[in-house]
């Protein structure tokens, strides 16, 4: 099974977008094995896009994470990064497909609700920004135990 990190981002939070998004998300298959709310310090935030420290808007990612809470989930399940990906959609809400997260509720580029991870690589360095080993709890869902005894 594969892991994937979804941060729904301080808009997301503040419009009360939280719950639908992961709905769509889990509506999708994927199961969540870790959640938590959290207000991201310049720390984490350094921490979470060191990737892109070089880059011109790089002070600008650090600023909106901090800027207030967010909720980041630990989603696992068959392709579950590019199942996430193609749910949130480009970057640019302008240009992502309706039916996507960010192509019905993204308001610009900066506030584009949803981060996902991009990679397998990816999501084995943001995990543990967020999350202890400890803190996932993978389990086997009733509801398979049930559709394959049918």
């Amino acid at each position: 099974m594969e892991r994937t990190l979804v941060i729904v981002k301080p808009d997301g939070v503040q419009r009360g977008l939280v719950g639908q998004i992961l709905s769509r998300l889990e509506g999708k298959g994927l199961q969540t094995v870790a959640l938590k709310m959290v207000h991201p310090d310049k720390r984490l935030a350094q921490r979470l896009y060191a990737v892109h420290e070089s880059k011109r808007f790089y002070a600008s990612l650090v600023e909106f994470i901090t800027s207030g809470p967010v909720v980041a989930v630990v989603l696992e399940g068959k392709g579950a990064i590019a199942i996430v990906r193609k749910a949130i959609g480009d970057t640019d809400p302008a240009q992502a497909s309706p039916g996507t997260i960010r192509g019905d509720w993204a308001l610009d580029i900066s506030h584009n609700l949803i981060h996902g991870s991009d990679s397998p690589e990816s999501a084995a360095q943001e995990i543990p920004v967020f999350f202890a080993d400890k803190e996932i709890i993978s389990y086997r869902r009733v509801i398979d135990t049930w559709l394959t005894e049918s």
